[in-house]
């Protein structure tokens, strides 16, 4: 019992010799940090960024006490505003980190405008002075000015060009007689619940080299290194209001939509070299719409690719895969409605006549949600489909079940619909049904005179 009472004695002492506790002063004991250089991206000005972060680590066998953290040198009146392990403010004092811990640093900025159309980069310093010593993180964002419209509706003929991105908040709408045209390089960013509605004409005038662009306006990542530009549901989408004629879009891309692209009733619109693509509903539909798809992508969708009701469709030279990522697909990638006797649901309007040539429909779930076309006036004709059928009146000089062999890996986030080498579909398309509009490809690649089935000429390797 008294060697027991003397162990209980010193068991207090024998256990603080196993702790480290005290601070290290030394001038030597210095935290780490997880960057060097904060790099937040490219944000528009006068608008707070996203948040980023990294981390403060501690490893060394004694607490460190962090005297003071701050920013100092921040370009131009950008103002960061720091978070230090759940605490906000501007500068922070007697930060302590036990041995082999660490914290987060949270920071945000809001960026002053550049005055040019020129993105520029934004930096200041985050200092931490430890026992005497400053340790820096460089922090660096980039802004872009933007041209911010709110409830626009255009009233007479107006052109947007490339000098700045559009931010459009709430709606963008074209009235009736009124004419928007987009110029090579438009840029247009939609806000969370925007749209567009055309009820006079839309003019959409990308390039090669200069595509207009229509998507969200979150440019930063959902985690990681995922970007928001993966995401669907981060603006309504684009809706031609019936009896809106003459649209022509061209090298346009329209991505990230809730209900994608919506061809309303007795409307008209082109597409050439454009991409459709990322909707959580449907990429396009058409209700008793006519619609030219040449060279264009339509892909990623929950609900179905192209929902055709009605109508006058023809589609050269297409590429139609849905690998959308979110949700399990609740229907086939084209879907057809009144195209026949049995389908006709009582509107009066014509039945569906639709042509897809020198197209490719393969991707996950099935491809077509009807099998048997016989007596319509829907034709398939040198396509390539993922379901393992046989040609008739309707499926002529077509090819069945054979993978187009893509370069998009789903698993990576990656979506590249050109074909790697060895596809099938390379060089397999009908020259004599390639129509004049589709010489050359979204790259700008000349298809002839070997094109391939599909939207894209060139193929592309896989992602390095």
């Amino acid at each position: 019992m008294k060697s027991l009472r003397y162990i209980l004695l010193f068991l207090p002492f024998l256990m603080a010799s196993c702790i480290e506790d005290g601070f290290d002063m030394s001038p030597s004991a210095q935290p780490a940090f997880s960057v060097d250089t904060l790099h937040m991206g490219i944000h528009f000005t006068e608008s707070p960024t996203p948040t980023r972060r990294f981390t403060v680590h501690n490893r060394n066998n004694k607490m460190i006490s962090i005297s003071d953290i701050a920013v100092r040198e921040a370009d131009g009146g950008a103002i960061f505003r720091i978070n230090v392990d759940g605490f906000a403010g501007t500068e922070f004092h007697n930060v302590e980190i036990r041995p082999k811990d660490s914290i987060f640093v949270f920071v945000e900025a809001t960026l002053p405008p550049n005055s040019t159309p020129l993105i520029t980069d934004t930096k200041a310093h985050l200092d931490f002075t430890t026992n005497g010593v400053t340790g820096t993180v460089v922090l660096v964002a980039s802004g872009q000015d933007v041209d911010r419209r709110r409830g626009v509706t255009i009233t007479s003929d107006q052109t947007w060009n490339d000098t700045y991105p559009y931010q459009i908040f709430d709606s963008l709408v074209v009235a009736p007689d009124a004419t928007l045209t987009l110029g090579p390089g438009a840029s247009l960013h939609f806000h969370d619940k925007a749209y567009l509605r055309v009820y006079g004409r839309l003019l959409s005038q990308g390039t090669t080299e200069k595509p207009v662009n229509m998507t969200g306006d979150r440019t930063d990542n959902v985690v990681g290194n995922i970007s928001f530009d993966l995401m669907a549901s981060q603006w309504e989408g684009v809706h031609f209001a019936p009896e809106s004629r003459g649209n022509r879009l061209s090298h346009t891309i329209i991505r990230n939509t809730t209900t994608g692209v919506v061809a309303d009733s007795l409307s008209q619109v082109s597409f050439t070299n454009c991409r459709l693509r990322n909707s959580a509903d449907y990429t396009l539909v058409g209700r008793y719409a006519d619609i030219t798809l040449i060279g264009t992508e339509v892909t990623e969708a929950s609900s179905g690719l192209f929902a055709m009701m009605g109508g006058n469709i023809s589609a050269n030279h297409c590429t139609f895969a849905n690998y959308y990522l979110f949700s399990a697909l609740r229907g086939e990638s084209l879907q057809f409605f009144h195209f026949d006797s049995e389908s006709d649901n009582g509107s009066g309007m014509p039945l569906l006549k639709a042509d897809f040539t020198n197209s490719v429909i393969y991707g996950n779930g099935t491809d077509l949600s009807v099998g048997d076309f016989k007596g319509t006036s829907v034709t398939f004709r040198r396509c390539a489909l993922k379901s393992k059928g046989k040609d008739d009146d309707n499926f002529i000089n077509c090819l069945w079940g054979e993978d187009p062999l893509y370069a998009t890996v789903r698993e990576d986030y990656y979506f590249d619909y050109r074909l790697l080498e060895g596809s099938p579909l390379a060089g397999a398309a009908d020259p004599l049904l390639t129509l004049p509009e589709a010489a050359v490809d979204f790259y700008g690649a000349g298809r002839l005179p070997t094109p391939n089935i599909g939207a894209l000429q060139d193929p592309a390797p896989l992602p390095e």
